[in-house]
């Protein structure tokens, strides 16, 4: 299978199955209900999983919850409750709210929480290796110390500005491991440098060795996170000797009124009211309309025909209609192998749909979670061949025998009803 790489700017070929194949995807900074925007990841890469699954490889996927950050502390305060109080909440809004999308959920899910002392080893690691300084109690990294830095964004380190301006720092551009306990935030870990919290990108470096190990398949997340996000992890995790990630994937962001969808300036949409409005197959589909790399514009618009688009899939396991030249499976796991391409995949499952391939249909649809309805099930030889013989007789005007094969269809548990494309097959309840 190939799959771009942010890193290389090219295709890479995962190795053949049975794998294993292990991704790490960063997932929310849980401080109020995530947005559709942020569901995005947690679809694609899910959808990713399942793919991977069916072609035989053996995939476990882990998929982290920031649970510490500066954002938690400031929303919590807003809110006047204790930052871990509201992460907690937060974190079981954000189950919850995934949970309704039907995909079951990524192998670990770790806290950043529950990760302090893996993260405290690998700083000192960087100190002692001389990529990383103590200053007052916070820890930076050395940018300039890593020679590759700026590789996966492209950006050149020279003409980067401050990530995080502070005085405490050699050099504007290095970012901080390790945050030095302020007042006002109630929650602190003690560590070499003194009380503090971890830095953001560090979190995940050390989440993602303690699952996966030092080298894994793949790292994904959101386009935003390229920079400096991810360039980070690169540099924390590669200048401690980890060889780390092998194939970097970023889904593009979802925008509204053609801006990046984001809770730090308000543009969203949550998550629980676009499942509450449209349910969780319109979600689904509407993700599956565009190519995971790049941007989607999200409307109501766009949901509503995600909707209708659904229904005519859950409409199509009641209608018998057979044409044979529809597209193989090979076909699909054709468009899906090549860089895993959701909207050409579509676009064979409406073939499937419009030519009355139920079985590729159901198959196809399981990949990206839209479950056949409950009721359906495979429709019985001699109830096809009766349902034949009956469109051939009112094809030759002989309704007699037509009546007469719609009561034995009926006799063995099944209706039959004329639409325009053909007839619908369904089962007697």
């Amino acid at each position: 299978m190939l799959l771009y790489d942010s890193l290389t700017r090219q295709k890479a070929e995962l190795p053949p199955p049975p794998g294993p194949i292990r991704m790490y995807v960063c997932g929310p900074t849980v401080y109020q209900r995530i947005h559709i925007g942020n569901a995005r990841p947690y679809i694609v890469f899910l959808w990713l999983k399942r793919w991977l699954e069916e072609q035989g490889y053996d995939v476990k996927l882990v998929e982290n919850i920031t649970d510490i950050n500066d954002k938690i502390y400031a929303a919590a305060a807003l809110r006047k409750m204790g930052s871990a109080e509201l992460a907690a909440q937060a974190t079981r809004w954000y189950i919850e709210d995934t949970d309704d999308l039907g995909l079951e959920r990524p192998d670990v899910e770790p806290l950043a929480t529950e990760t302090i002392p893996e993260i405290v080893a690998l700083i000192s690691e960087l100190v002692d290796r001389g990529l990383a300084y103590e200053s007052s109690g916070d820890v930076y990294y050395r940018v300039g110390a890593f020679p590759d830095y700026g590789r996966l964004s492209g950006a050149d380190p020279d003409e980067m500005v401050a990530q995080e301006p502070s005085d405490l720092k050699e050099d504007p551009r290095d970012f901080a491991l390790w945050k030095a306990h302020k007042e006002g935030e109630d929650t602190w870990w003690d560590s070499p440098w003194g009380r503090g919290r971890p830095g953001w990108h560090i979190e995940c470096s050390a989440m993602a060795e303690k699952h996966l190990g030092p080298e894994f398949e793949i790292h994904g997340g959101g386009l935003d996170l390229r920079f400096p996000h991810h360039e980070n992890e690169i540099a924390q995790s590669r200048g401690a000797g980890r060889p780390f990630a092998h194939v970097w994937a970023h889904n593009g962001m979802l925008q509204l009124d053609e801006e990046k969808m984001s809770k730090s300036t308000g543009n969203i949409v949550s998550l629980r009211e676009v499942l509450d409005r449209y349910g969780p197959e319109a979600i689904l589909v509407y993700f599956l309309s565009g190519h995971w790399r790049s941007p989607l514009d999200y409307s109501d618009e766009a949901l509503e025909a995600a909707k209708a688009q659904a229904e005519s899939f859950r409409e199509a396991f009641r209608v018998a209609h057979w044409v044979e030249d529809a597209p193989s499976w090979d076909a699909f796991a054709a468009v899906l192998d090549d860089d895993f391409n959701p909207p050409a995949a579509l676009a064979i499952l409406h073939e499937w749909r419009s030519k009355g391939q139920i079985e590729l249909l159901n198959r196809g649809l399981s990949i990206f979670g839209l479950a056949a309805p409950a009721e359906f099930g495979p429709i019985p030889d001699e109830v096809k061949r009766l349902a034949d013989q009956r469109a051939d007789a009112r094809a030759r005007g002989d309704f007699s025998l037509a009546d007469d094969l719609r009561q034995e269809i009926v006799r063995l548990g099944w209706e039959v009803q004329d639409v325009a494309e053909g007839f619908r097959l369904i089962p007697r309840q």
